[in-house]
């Protein structure tokens, strides 16, 4: 794109942009550079539409001095009629003019905006969990919201500045010089004047509007975690300390925009006087000169109806840096988080993972969320193909952390995960997750129908097969006792739904999934009894012929698995079946007895009353 311009100005704009990516040079000609190509023949009618605005605009105030003249000088009725009718095509043509130019530069700025977000999600979509870990989701729904668009706000203003604005002065100004050339030098002169006017407003300009971006954004955090966590904040009384939050955050917010908005029009009244002197001294001079015979009415008046007109462009242009750089501010949160290298880059082009028969073994695998922290140490264990193998142990000893390594959310620091002997490093996140059937312990929704969120298991499934897969994860009796059936919406979260009904929903989606590999995550954690049997009826079905791994802090959920490995402090520290486990007395046996301790005090607890009655 560069290369159409001359050869100096295009080495100064390299060198530019090589010096600050991030300037307002080098991100003006990113912007041209990824959009122009694309949307060049659209820009070319919204300057073409610019044009006929500034020529209009022009012509009106030409006219204007013939109408004048043939009025008052010539006492012409005929000739003014006609006049009158030109002003009349001339106005609709401008209106004409500016509607088309609003119209294209609002449709490309739409299609860019779109196409931004778009971008936003593929971005974000594609990236690990630990990106997200230190991020707020406000901050990416501020990105889509605001930084989005403000792309096609740089190039619609590009276009109105140097199209519209520019045109309609140049147009202007040719009609002064027409009139009086020595008077239209003194007019241009006011156009530097106002641009040194809001120099030192531009370098302060995109630190306060990153302020007042960064404000907006905290104000949406904070209503974001007040749906989510209603719940919790009625259950603590947290209303005031939420108020008082939010309070905050909007006087932060308050401050960073009356600051911007005492910069931004911090020239006005410099402009604004200068411009008085400007009229004042033109319209003294036109007079002097009508009434010493050397100008007559009309071109008098036209003289300074161009200037009039010319004003407000003139003072569009003097303030374009300030308007400029507060869309860059919105523009640099754009594109930081689109050139951040991403965490989780694209392996579509690695071997694909085949699974035979499904066994899964960890090989001496270290693994730290944070540098000299290990969650996981030399860890080593086997998953026997149609077997299940369960983790159980104290809360934060890694089990988790075992899923989340198996599902490649995160990469091990040492040691591999091989399943069927290959290594899961060396295959492509997807066909690792095509062959795994996953059900987590935060069960969680998206947004739709029971039927869409039984579907996300196998995209191209019909109906009948989202029916079977929720039967057989002992779901649709409750489904089809809602009023809507299938067609039930879960609501945010599926908070519409009870837990067991939730996890039910979830496992129906790994039926359907119907996956080699499968990794229950707390499958029966906070049910009730009966919604328990019903799901551990569904896991028993579920788990038939399938390499099968569980995690569960409730024993009986897990005494009849093939194998349990008891987790520690990040380490396996004895393994065996839970008769085997229980014989030697160690850990596993002092957990379950423990468990059963509690187990048979918070019976008799509950029987208390029932004694007292009897």
């Amino acid at each position: 794109m560069l290369g159409i311009l001359p050869r100096p100005l295009r080495d100064y704009i390299e060198r530019r942009v090589q010096r600050d990516p991030h300037g307002t040079v080098g991100l003006v000609v990113r912007v041209l550079s990824e959009y122009a190509p694309t949307y060049w023949k659209r820009y070319a009618i919204a300057f073409a539409f610019s044009a006929v605005n500034a020529g209009a605009t022009a012509l009106m105030a030409y006219v204007l001095s013939h109408v004048v003249n043939q009025t008052y000088a010539y006492r012409n009725l005929t000739v003014v009629a006609a006049l009158c009718g030109v002003i009349l095509i001339v106005m609709a043509a401008r209106g004409g003019a500016m509607y088309g130019q609003a119209i294209v530069l609002s449709r490309i700025s739409n299609a860019i905006t779109a196409s931004n977000q778009r971008r936003i999600f593929e971005k974000l979509v594609r990236e690990s969990l630990g990106f997200f870990a230190d991020r707020h989701s406000s901050e990416f729904v501020g990105q889509i919201a605001y930084a989005a668009s403000a792309a096609g706000s740089v190039l619609s203003l590009l276009v109105t500045s140097i199209g519209r604005d520019s045109l309609t002065v140049l147009c202007l100004l040719g009609v002064m010089a027409w009139q009086d050339p020595l008077i239209a030098v003194f007019a241009v002169m006011a156009m530097p004047i106002t641009a040194l006017v809001v120099r030192d407003v531009v370098c302060r300009i995109r630190n306060v509007a990153g302020s007042q971006y960064a404000a907006n954004i905290a104000i949406m955090e904070s209503v974001q975690e007040m749906v989510r966590g209603m719940r919790t904040i009625k259950a603590f009384n947290l209303e005031d300390g939420m108020e008082r939050r939010v309070r905050e955050q909007t006087l932060a917010g308050n401050k960073a925009a009356d600051h911007f908005a005492n910069l931004s029009n911090r020239s006005m009244p410099l402009m604004e006087a200068l411009g008085g002197v400007a009229v004042a001294v033109i319209t003294f001079y036109s007079g002097y000169r009508v009434i010493s015979g050397q100008m007559m009415y009309g071109e008098a008046v036209s003289f300074i109806a161009a200037f009039m007109l010319a004003y407000r462009p003139i003072k569009s242009l003097g303030a374009f840096n300030i308007t400029l750089n507060q869309n860059l501010a919105s523009l640099g949160f754009f594109y930081g988080l689109i050139d951040s290298p991403p965490t989780e880059p694209d392996d579509e082009d690695k071997p694909v993972l085949t699974v035979n028969h499904g066994r899964i073994e960890f090989r001496c695998v270290d693994f730290c969320y944070q540098p000299d922290l290990p969650v996981l140490r030399d860890m080593s264990f086997v998953a026997e193909p149609g077997k299940v193998t369960a983790l159980v142990g104290p809360s934060g000893g890694g089990k988790s952390t075992v899923f989340s390594l198996i599902l490649r959310l995160y990469d091990v620091n040492a040691g591999k995960i091989v399943v069927d002997g290959q290594d899961i490093a060396a295959v492509s996140h997807r066909s690792l997750r095509q062959h795994i059937g996953y059900v987590g312990q935060d069960l969680f929704l998206f947004r739709g129908t029971i039927g869409e969120n039984i579907g996300f298991g196998k995209p191209d499934a019909n109906h009948r097969e989202i029916v079977a897969a929720a039967t057989a994860a002992h779901a649709h009796d409750f489904i089809m006792s809602f009023p809507d059936g299938y067609n039930t919406t879960v609501g945010e979260h599926g908070h519409k739904l009870s837990t067991g009904q939730r996890q039910r929903v979830s496992i129906a989606r790994a039926f359907l999934k119907s996956a080699p590999l499968i990794l229950l995550d707390e499958p029966t954690a906070s049910l009730d009894s009966e919604s328990e049997r019903h799901v551990q009826d569904a896991f028993d079905l579920l788990c038939r012929n399938r390499t099968t791994m569980v995690i569960a802090h409730r024993l009986q959920t897990i005494m009849h698995a093939d194998r349990i490995h008891f987790v520690e402090q990040g380490a396996i520290v004895e393994s065996g079946t839970h008769q085997e486990l229980l014989r030697r007395g160690r850990r596993y046996a002092a957990y379950y007895r423990l468990q059963f301790e509690e187990e048979l005090e918070r019976h008799r607890t509950l029987a208390q009353p029932l004694v007292r009655s009897l």
